[in-house]
């Protein structure tokens, strides 16, 4: 039997958010779209203070940030990419094109081809998200794209020296310092001094996230991401330190960012909710993390292992982190996630920032339908054919012709029965 202890925000509230959201973000595009720079610039200054002649980097200013940065940070940074960008390269060679003769005379193949150009975002904002420079540039340069731009709000009145940095290093070919809303609509639809984008990817707040969505169509995109979500499943074994420790680390991502405890123990579930409120009392950014645990915050106590994995299944966290005795056996029989975590040594912050798996992962259950961002996002699998005899092309076009009279589409089967008449032996009467 499933009990849970602690409840989050009802989802009719969330919805009437999602509703205010929705219409906003409808009006800046439509903004940008009439306007271009213009509506960019008002619009830059009314949300972040900051209008500058060109929200676009030069070289100088990128090697100013680069020098405002100590070795280590040049150092970690680099680090981080690197790990990034080596199990990127491991996925992309997993990705193999093909090529096949199915019937004799008839091949069939299919090449990944990159897309030609993405714009990547970067939340900056609140908290300067460096590592997610490395998540989307490095890994679309991986991909092969060939144009990469990059934008990121100013922080504090400024571009964070260490967001340009990351753009820089990861190789994006463009670096705005730009936010928000009007930065996804100027890469998506392009300005008068912004090219367009195919596709534009990268996390984002709720305005970031619904502007990707009304955009999904004339760009491709990633993912639809929403507030960061995390899911701690932990037996006895683990200890309300670490499972509070761990949620709130995921917490403090905003106040609405749901976490979540879901334990077949009932001492731990009890043990974790003390422990959160003495951290939340000592935690610098206590505040936020502890208005996201009060409103979206939710303790699951479950009877058994399978009941706690059906439920995990169910939830379809974006981060499930597993502390178990045997935390194999969740990867074994769990589908719906966008990144596990296995055992205590590892951590969700881990993967937001340094070991080498992409941190743009699905939420509010997408994770039942749709992975993360990864290299084959930026790849488009296309397909072809070749019939390489006469004699193929008629066998084929008889079959062809009798579905599509099945269909009733004659031009279809017309098509068909002209490389019948032409290549096959049989005598087919043209279409009149």
């Amino acid at each position: 039997m499933i009990r849970i202890l602690k409840q989050g925000r009802d989802e009719s509230a969330v919805a009437a958010e999602d509703a205010r959201v929705r219409a906003v973000v409808e009006e800046i595009i439509a903004d940008v779209v009439k306007r271009g720079d213009d509506a960019v610039r008002t619009l830059s200054q009314r949300f972040d203070k900051w209008a500058p002649a060109t929200f676009r980097l030069g070289a100088a200013e990128i090697e100013r940030c680069l020098a405002a940065l100590p070795k280590r940070a040049i150092d970690d940074i680099k680090f981080a990419q690197t790990q990034i960008r080596n199990f990127a390269q491991v996925q992309r060679e997993s990705m193999r094109d093909v090529e096949t003769e199915t019937l004799p005379g008839i091949v069939l193949g299919h090449r990944h081809i990159p897309v030609n150009s993405v714009g990547c975002y970067v939340p900056g904002g609140k908290y300067p998200l460096i590592a997610s420079a490395h998540m989307s540039v490095v890994t679309a340069r991986v991909a092969g794209v060939k144009r990469v731009i990059a934008c990121a709000p100013p922080y504090q009145g400024a571009p964070h020296p260490a967001i340009v940095a990351a753009m820089h290093l990861a190789g994006a070919d463009e670096i705005y310092a730009l936010g928000g809303v009007q930065a996804i609509a100027a890469m998506a639809v392009g300005t008068q001094t912004i090219a367009p984008c195919d596709m534009v990817v990268g996390p984002g707040n709720a305005y970031v996230a619904e502007a990707k969505r009304q955009l999904f169509g004339r760009v491709g995109i990633d993912l639809l991401a929403g507030p960061t979500e995390t899911l701690i499943i932990a037996d006895e074994s683990c200890d309300g330190e670490m499972a509070a420790t761990d949620l709130l680390g995921q917490a403090e991502h905003g106040p609405n960012s749901p976490a979540i405890l879901l334990t077949n123990s009932e001492a731990l579930a009890q043990a974790t909710m003390k422990e959160v409120e003495r951290q939340l009392a000592v935690l610098s950014t206590g505040e936020v993390a502890g208005q996201a645990w009060r409103d979206f915050g939710q303790v699951i106590v479950c009877d058994t292992e399978d009941e706690m994995i059906a439920e995990a299944d169910r939830i379809a966290s974006e981060h499930v982190q597993v502390m178990t005795r045997d935390p194999d056996r969740f990867l074994a029989r769990m589908s719906n996630y966008g990144a596990l975590f296995l055992g205590p040594e590892t951590n969700v912050s881990y993967g937001d920032k340094v070991i080498g798996t992409n941190h743009t992962l699905p939420t509010r259950r997408a994770a039942r339908y749709t992975g993360g961002l990864w290299v084959g996002k930026f790849l488009k699998t296309c397909t072809y054919q070749r019939i390489k005899t006469a004699e193929a092309s008629a066998m084929i076009g008889e079959f062809c012709s009798r579905l599509c009279a099945l269909e009733g589409f004659a031009g279809h089967k017309e098509q068909a029965d002209l490389r019948v008449r032409r290549y096959g032996r049989r005598n087919v009467p043209a279409a009149e």
